[in-house]
């Protein structure tokens, strides 16, 4: 993107009424009950992960969800009380900042720009929140208050390894051998010997697939040993980090995930590699639902949602600053923006950017959140609508037409029964794909939920993941499916969702497991079949606008004619 442009993500926050429009209604409507009648919309295609966790996790997301549902009641309880305080100083802090940075010109309001993040400070909260040496297992909203470490020292040999819950009862006690493995693994962590560290965390990870996770395996539910799991994916991740291999800690980044979609450094983390990989834009969502996770969990400590929110806004400001093939502007609103008011916001996009003005878009959909004005737990984030403006008018279309739809594809051709040859598909991608990915994961930076479908990006990624798939790259596929599979297990927290989303969360991460298991033709697949009815209801959609407008083609043509003869007639 031309220099002009690198912030104007900042610096055109254009309020057509001449206002700061502060959103009245809580982002999503996230109450005490925020997990509440969850425990039935997850997949049972998680057993498939027992590669990793070994027999009985199929429940393991069922299990934290309903674990979430009391957590997330207590934790409303306690944000109640201190979000009518913070709400208060909030406002106060809010109207001292809109007098300091804001410029009344005509009928717009214009923040000045924001100081770009320097990448020490990035450093510094890795270095914070991400290598941070947890010697802990959490045990999903039930942090452990005894460390591996005191749990050595203690004298009772029965006592020895278990863990304790904020409110006193015993957690599960860990197999005394995938213990003894963690704590040689975490010893060498800590001596920066990561290598070694890597080995001793593959070899626990192996002993969790075989089933040595908990020394009472029947008394224990899946939900813990998916904790255990997440924690050894996790440690792989920093260790990967460490010996600068972003590739092999990526798919660790996604498993995490999987296995513990609430836990807030899982997301983080995955928001580290993505930067490491120049993968801005999906390290900033990764940082959006981190620090969205870190209030749905409890977290209560200012600081850190401060630090994850910079680095959210540091990733966003390298995903525009590096990006050429297009340009971005955010407009804050409260209520519904009709067509009109989208066509001025148009317009002042053109003005602003010339160069970026073959096809102008605004998502209808989105309801976008930037960092600066996140406030979860106390005040309703600031709604934004994303205009897009593209130097190529094809993509710019294409995307639009897209975005239209209920359930996304991810395929331009013209007729739905004839597959694409292999030539097609390369020529697909290198014309149209390889340039739409990048936005579509750039306006997943700052959308958190989808009000179309809620499985939509995870489906998106799945498309991409087929396509890699038809294009011979099985390894990119691979962690491309994996993405997508971190994507799905974090839907239930992020928003409510339907049963019929649900059962297409069961189906989409059925066929995701299977496919990496390379079970089944990639024909079948949820996905497939989602595409092919949309690229159906495409060619039916063309067929009749072909058709009217032939119509009104032979309707004219009749008219001119008749014309024609009435003139003879009268001379």
């Amino acid at each position: 993107m031309a220099s002009e442009s690198n912030i104007d993500f900042k610096k055109n926050l254009i309020s057509m009424d001449g206002k700061n429009e502060t959103s009245q209604q809580m982002h999503g409507s996230k109450k005490s009950n925020i997990a509440a009648n969850k425990s039935n919309d997850i997949p049972e295609a998680l057993q498939e992960v027992k590669n990793h966790l070994g027999d009985g996790a199929a429940e393991n997301i069922m299990e934290r969800i309903k674990m979430t549902e009391k957590k997330k009641k207590k934790q409303s309880d306690d944000v109640d009380t201190v979000s009518r305080k913070r709400k208060a100083e909030n406002n106060e802090k809010l109207a001292v900042k809109e007098e300091e940075t804001t410029l009344e010109t005509g009928n717009q309001f214009i923040p000045t720009p924001l100081s770009h993040i320097p990448l020490k400070i990035l450093m510094d909260i890795e270095m914070e929140l991400v290598y941070t040496d947890e010697e802990e297992i959490s045990f999903e909203f039930a942090e452990p208050v005894v460390s591996t470490s005191t749990q050595s020292a203690c004298h009772d040999p029965k006592k020895a390894d278990a863990l304790s819950a904020p409110d006193g009862s015993t957690l599960p006690q860990i197999d005394k051998q995938l213990q003894m493995t963690l704590w040689e693994a975490s010893a060498c962590y800590r001596q920066e010997n990561y290598t070694a560290a890597a080995e001793q965390f593959s070899t626990a990870l192996e002993l969790c697939s075989k089933g040595a996770a908990i020394d009472h395996p029947f008394e224990s539910s899946p939900e813990d040993i998916s904790s255990i799991a997440s924690f050894i994916e996790t440690k792989l991740v920093t260790c990967y980090l460490k010996l600068r291999k972003p590739d092999d800690a990526l798919n660790h980044s996604h498993r995490s995930i999987i296995l513990n979609p609430a836990y807030f450094r899982n997301h983080l983390r995955q928001a580290a590699v993505f930067r490491c990989l120049e993968r801005y834009s999906e390290a900033a969502r990764s940082a959006m639902i981190a620090d969205y996770m870190y209030w749905l969990t409890g977290g209560t400590e200012q600081h850190i949602s401060k630090l994850i929110k910079l680095y959210w806004q540091a990733m966003i400001e390298e995903a525009i600053t590096r990006e050429e093939a297009f340009s971005v502007m955010y407009t804050p609103f409260a209520t519904e923006v009709k067509a009109g008011k989208i066509n001025k916001i148009k317009d002042v996009f053109a003005k602003k950017h010339p160069d970026y003005k073959e096809h102008i878009y605004t998502d209808p959909h989105g309801l976008h959140i930037l960092p600066q004005m996140a406030g979860w737990p106390s005040l309703p984030p600031q709604q934004y609508l994303l205009t897009l403006g593209f130097r190529n008018k094809h993509i710019g279309k294409v995307l639009e037409r897209w975005s239209s739809r209920k359930l996304p594809i991810f395929s331009d051709r013209k007729a739905p029964f004839c597959p694409l040859t292999s030539e097609e598909t390369k020529r697909y991608w290198d014309n149209t794909g390889k340039n739409v990915v990048p936005v579509i994961d750039f306006i997943r930076s700052t959308k958190l939920t989808d009000n179309r479908c809620a499985c939509s990006p995870g489906i998106e990624k799945l498309h991409y993941a087929s396509l890699l798939g038809r294009l011979g790259r099985a390894e990119e596929q691979s962690q491309v499916i994996n993405q997508a599979m971190a994507e799905l297990a974090t839907i239930p927290y992020l928003q409510d969702i339907s049963q019929q989303d649900a059962e297409l969360l069961q189906s989409l991460m059925a066929d995701a497991m299977d496919t990496l298991e390379g079970r089944r033709s990639d024909k079948g697949r949820v996905w497939n079949k989602i595409q092919q009815i949309g690229l159906i209801e495409d060619y039916l959609y063309q067929v009749e606008d072909n058709y009217l407008k032939n119509k009104r083609l032979r309707t004219a043509r009749t008219q001119r004619m008749r014309m024609k003869r009435i003139q003879g007639t009268q001379q």
